[in-house]
């Protein structure tokens, strides 16, 4: 692998977590593209209250690509993990969230936040928000229903069987000039995985990121999510995912398309049962423009909520270290 080799990773929360993690031991020629368009917990008061963008999948792709070596930035690290679990206001949020917000508020801009915020815990990369455009989610299901917010989509209170049929921002967001030109000079392209809709289509809608992608010369990765989820991916299968991420993006352009084989574990599967979910089926048969890579992805590592931590998340994870060798291969 060329050391100058640039690597650029779109989507945001646990899934790209998983991804950085995993490729900062090899390079730091890495970027995250992250949508911001969260509106759930924190990113509410972030939005309401504060007048800001929300920042907790800037956070996450902070902590993931963060320098653990030295005892400073480890304890650093440590904070910015730190979830309050008491205290009106407070309780569900984390230090991390609020050092960005006193960072923007001290230097009036969010970037500059990030900037210094990727200073102090040595980063090994940047972080890169896709817009800087405030906007709102929507989605249009299969019965014509319209929901607003990125949270309402993700945790919904309607039926989450249905399909949605199209998903945009509300106004329209453009695309980061620094984004878009990182986009297009990248050597390998991550999208995914996470939130399909709320992380992964929710970048690929912002004008500019789909015609980026498809300028670029990169290798271009998609990496499927292990388990389907009720609201956005309900019965999902393989061939689903990618007939929809068609819809947003030339998946003519793509190169590889990565899921996971391992078999779920039974405890595993009777917890997502409660909440609709099932593991992804591999249907992907016949001639496709990009190769089909089949593989054991999944992390062993145990999920532990945090307290104070109210927001759904998943129970298991791609494996940071599997997802990187397999990456690192393909180009």
């Amino acid at each position: 692998m060329k050391k100058d080799k640039s690597y650029v990773v779109i989507g945001g929360g646990t899934g790209t977590f998983s991804v950085l993690s995993g490729l900062k031991k090899y390079t730091e020629n890495i970027t995250a593209v992250v949508s911001m368009a969260d509106s759930g917990g924190s990113a509410k008061k972030e939005r309401d209250e504060w007048g800001l963008l929300p920042s907790s999948d800037i956070r996450k792709s902070l902590l993931a690509l963060a320098d653990v070596s030295a005892k400073d930035s480890l304890i650093l690290r440590r904070l910015f993990e730190y979830r309050f679990a008491k205290g009106i206001g407070l309780s569900g949020m984390t230090f991390g969230n609020l050092f960005l917000v006193a960072l923007s508020n001290i230097t009036k801009s969010q970037l500059k936040a990030i900037e210094l915020a990727s200073e102090l815990l040595r980063i090994k990369g940047k972080v890169l928000p896709v817009s800087l455009d405030k906007v709102d989610l929507t989605a249009t299901y299969s019965d014509g229903s319209i929901v607003t917010g990125e949270h309402n989509i993700d945790d919904p209170v309607h039926n989450g069987k249905l399909k949605i049929v199209k998903l945009s921002t509300v106004p329209e967001a453009t695309v980061s000039p620094h984004v878009l030109h990182t986009i297009e000079d990248s050597d390998v392209l991550i999208i995914g995985p996470g939130g399909f809709y709320t992380t992964i289509i929710a970048n690929l809608v912002v004008k500019g990121v789909s015609a980026a992608i498809k300028k670029s010369h990169a290798k271009k990765i998609f990496i499927i999510n292990i388990m389907t989820e009720y609201g956005q991916t309900y019965n999902f299968t393989a061939k689903t995912f990618i007939q929809e991420l068609g819809k947003y993006m030339d998946i003519s352009k793509l190169n590889y398309v990565l899921l996971n084989n391992a078999p779920i574990p039974d405890y595993i599967l009777k917890r997502y049962q409660k909440s609709q979910a099932i593991p992804v089926i591999n249907d992907l048969k016949g001639k496709f423009p990009f190769k089909i890579i089949s593989a054991d992805l999944l992390s062993q590592k145990k999920i532990k909520r945090e307290k104070g931590d109210i927001l759904k998340r998943s129970l298991i994870r791609h494996d940071p270290d599997k997802i990187a060798r397999i990456c690192l291969k393909l180009n």
